[in-house]
C-alpha cells in the first residue's frame, strides 16, 4: 500500500476520535495497531493517538521494540509522541499536518518539531510530512474545540 492509503486509514481513525487525531502503525504492509486521541480516558493527558497506537502495538507484539514499523499520523507527533516513537525504535514517521499548522487551529502546543528532536538522538527516524495535508486540514476545520 502507498503512504496515502495508510494515511487515509489514520484519517478514518481521526474522524471517530474525541479529538480529530488518528494514527496507524504498519509493518510489512500490514496494519498492526491504530490509535485515536482521547480514546482511552479523557482524563489522561498522554492519550494521544500515537501513544495509544504504540501501547497497542507493543502489547500485541509482546515487545517494546517496534523496529521496522512505520507510524502514520494525521498530525506531526508532538515532543511526547516523537520521544515515545524514538524509544520504541520506530523506523519511519509519516504525517499530514505540521505542529505549527495544527497549533494555529487548536492553540496550545510545544512547538518543537520532530525533525529537531530527531537531530538530537543517536538513532534517526526517517520523517516525511505533508501527506494528504489538505484533506486533514478539512477534517480539522470541521472540529469544534
Amino acid at each position: 500500500m502507498s503512504d496515502e492509503k495508510f494515511m487515509k486509514l489514520a484519517i478514518e481513525e481521526a474522524r471517530t476520535a474525541p479529538f480529530p487525531f488518528g494514527c496507524v502503525l504498519v509493518k510489512d504492509n500490514q496494519v498492526i495497531a491504530t490509535g485515536k486521541s482521547g480514546e482511552t480516558n479523557n482524563f489522561d493527558p498522554t492519550a494521544h493517538s500515537e501513544i495509544n497506537a504504540i501501547r497497542s502495538a507493543c502489547k500485541k507484539l509482546n515487545s517494546k521494540d517496534l523496529s521496522g514499523v512505520t507510524l502514520y499520523s494525521t498530525c506531526e507527533p508532538c515532543p511526547m509522541c516523537f520521544s515515545a516513537s524514538w524509544w520504541a525504535n520506530i523506523s519511519k514517521i509519516i504525517f499530514g499536518v505540521s505542529l505549527e499548522e495544527s497549533s494555529k487551529l487548536f492553540g496550545q502546543e510545544i512547538l518543537v518539531s520532530a525533525d529537531y528532536l530527531n537531530g538530537k538522538g543517536a538513532n534517526k527516524i526517517e520523517i516525511k510530512g505533508g501527506v494528504l495535508k489538505e484533506e486533514i486540514l478539512k477534517l480539522y476545520d470541521g472540529f469544534e474545540n
